[in-house]
């Protein structure tokens, strides 16, 4: 057996690991993780960062509960100027089952932020009203 460390060893040979084979090996390894570098650069720009969309927000305020057949939900609404949006407001009861949905239209205006009461009618008695999600339209 060789104990010069420039020259393989028989079992260096015989399982094939070779000067050559290694550098190959980090050669494809950095290439790989290169094009992953690159594709996750080209999804989080795609994803998040383009920022041409307009967004709208939407922040419960309070809500009351008028009887076992109603429930009044203050929001407030967030959205640029001249868009029209709409959201679903929705009434729970105390397992988190909705028992009331409406969607309410929420017309264009100069404001950015603006607050609204909207009145929910439930199947059952809830213990809860919110906004479930606004969007532009």
């Amino acid at each position: 057996m060789s104990t010069d460390p420039a020259q393989p060893t028989d079992l260096d040979q015989r399982y094939g690991r070779t000067r050559k084979r290694g550098r190959n090996e980090r050669l494809i390894l950095i290439i790989s993780a290169a094009v992953f570098a690159v594709v996750l650069v080209a999804w989080v720009v795609w994803a998040g960062l383009d920022g041409s969309k307009p967004m709208v927000e939407a922040r419960d305020v309070a809500h009351t509960i008028v009887d076992d057949q109603t429930v009044r939900v203050d929001y407030e609404v967030s959205m640029p100027a001249g868009e029209q949006a709409s959201c679903a407001v929705q009434a729970l009861n105390e397992d988190f089952i909705v028992v009331g949905w409406k969607i309410v239209d929420i017309p264009a205006s100069d404001r950015y932020t603006r607050a609204f009461t909207e009145t929910v009618r439930t199947s059952l008695p809830a213990n809860t009203g919110l906004i479930f999600r606004c969007w532009l339209t």
